[in-house]
């Protein structure tokens, strides 16, 4: 367990279960007993404020793929910092570099628009196309996550099938009336997608889908056809890769899938981690945003103090450098690969009814027969039993969210692959 004694240790739990809601940053909360706080991050394990030593394989939510602490990219931030943190309403020179490099790598992108976060990139890419369409409604796959505003709170987190298309509130303090906004329907069902479209397509002005829905894969050809039917009954086809981009391929999603978007979403994993974001597109879409064009209906206003900030711009630019070496992704995915395989090797040799899913270098453990290929497949697996395995799994040293996806990094080296191997096979025993 490598405890090491602190003698600056605190109740850190104590003062945050005091100080924030649930104790916690947002929405997660580990449970009690397996609750820890983070003091640092190295390659791809993280350290706690108690000196435990744990395997991460949540990653930052995929921002983080080459480390949490690569070199090169520590070394652009300390020397930028130097030269100041944040200049409103003024361009910078960081921005305007990394911006050429984004619309060299995004294949949808002639412009960008810079964002802070990935659900400000979400936002903002609806705006557009509302914007631009005169169009209102925006239909998204139940089960998406689009990121923490009101207009994408439906339909994120459900327990049963929706009464299609009309999405559910999720949560409170969304205001009702957005919900006629909204429209949804299944993931990787194109036939009902069509039926959604061929009914109310004057009415939508965009859809909206993550190219990997959590851990669910699209089937062949589905994102092609989604392509078709966009184009079919005219309405905008907007790819949320902030989780896609940059991790499946540099060209994210598009590059992965061979499929073009209107408009593409990016979020931390673009700024090496940091707040950074963008909305990529044609230059037909992205100029609503041009600020010359305050006062016309179709301007879509965007802005905030810390949109193209130069950190995050920095930070960016020396990951795609690192991303864009030669082979990086092959090899990642081939180690992700192998990886999967010996996770489920220790699954088998337990006789445990689950499976690994995911490829790339994305994974999940779910006690289930297949590979989902909605979100109602994932609710119908045993989460209760992924969950319990996945607690073992995290009193064992290896950081995964229970029953939630999670990634390889290239900073992943033999020896946590080993360790996490193990305590698996500790936690398989504990578990039986």
């Amino acid at each position: 367990m490598n405890i090491q004694p602190d003698v600056h240790r605190r109740d850190y739990t104590q003062i945050a279960d005091r100080l924030l809601p649930g104790g916690g940053l947002g929405g997660y909360v580990l449970p009690d007993d397996v609750r820890f706080t983070v003091r640092s991050g190295h390659g791809g394990r993280l350290t706690s404020t108690d000196g435990r030593e744990y395997v991460d394989f949540v990653c930052g939510s995929g921002a983080n793929i080459i480390a949490h602490d690569n070199p090169a990219v520590i070394d652009a931030v300390k020397a930028r910092v130097g030269q100041g943190m944040h200049f409103f309403g003024v361009m910078n020179d960081a921005a305007v570099e990394f911006a050429e490099v984004l619309v060299d790598a995004i294949p949808c992108a002639e412009r960008i628009i810079y964002t802070t976060t990935g659900s400000e990139a979400t936002s903002y890419a609806m705006r557009i196309a509302r914007a631009v369409t005169g169009k209102q409604k925006i239909l998204k796959f139940e089960g998406a996550y689009h990121g923490n505003q009101d207009t994408a709170g439906f339909s994120q987190f459900p327990t049963k099938a929706s009464n299609y298309p009309m999405p559910s509130a999720d949560f409170g303090g969304v205001p009702h009336v957005l919900q006629g906004t909204m429209l949804v329907t299944p993931y990787n069902d194109l036939d009902a997608l069509e039926s959604i479209l061929f009914e109310y397509a004057d009415d939508i002005a965009a859809i909206i889908v993550e190219p990997v829905q959590r851990i669910i894969f699209p089937k062949p050809g589905f994102l092609k056809g989604l392509r078709k039917l966009a184009d079919k009954y005219g309405v905008l086809l907007i790819f949320d890769e902030v989780v896609t981009g940059f991790r499946l391929s540099l060209g994210g999603g598009q590059e992965y899938f061979g499929v073009q978007p209107d408009l593409a979403c990016y979020g931390k994993i673009m700024g090496g981690g940091l707040p950074l974001g963008c909305v990529a597109g044609c230059s037909d879409l992205i100029d609503a945003t041009n600020p010359k064009r305050k006062g016309q209906p179709e301007y879509a206003y965007v802005t905030g103090n810390m949109h193209g900030d130069p950190i995050g711009a920095v930070a960016g630019l020396e990951t795609v450098r690192v991303l864009n070496q030669p082979g990086f992704y092959e090899d990642l995915h081939a180690r992700a690969d192998r990886f999967r395989e010996a996770v489920q090797s220790v699954l088998n040799r337990h006789d445990l009814p689950a499976i690994v899913v995911g490829e790339a270098s994305f994974w999940q453990i779910l006690f289930a027969d297949s590979a989902p290929k909605n979100v109602l497949d994932v609710l119908a697996s045993d989460l209760t039993r992924s969950t319990s395995l996945d607690l073992e799994w995290l009193r064992n040293d290896i950081y995964v969210i229970p029953s939630a996806r999670r990634f390889f990094s290239s900073a992943h080296t033999n020896a946590d692959e080993e360790k996490a191997l193990e305590a698996l096979d500790i936690a398989c025993s504990n578990f039986e």
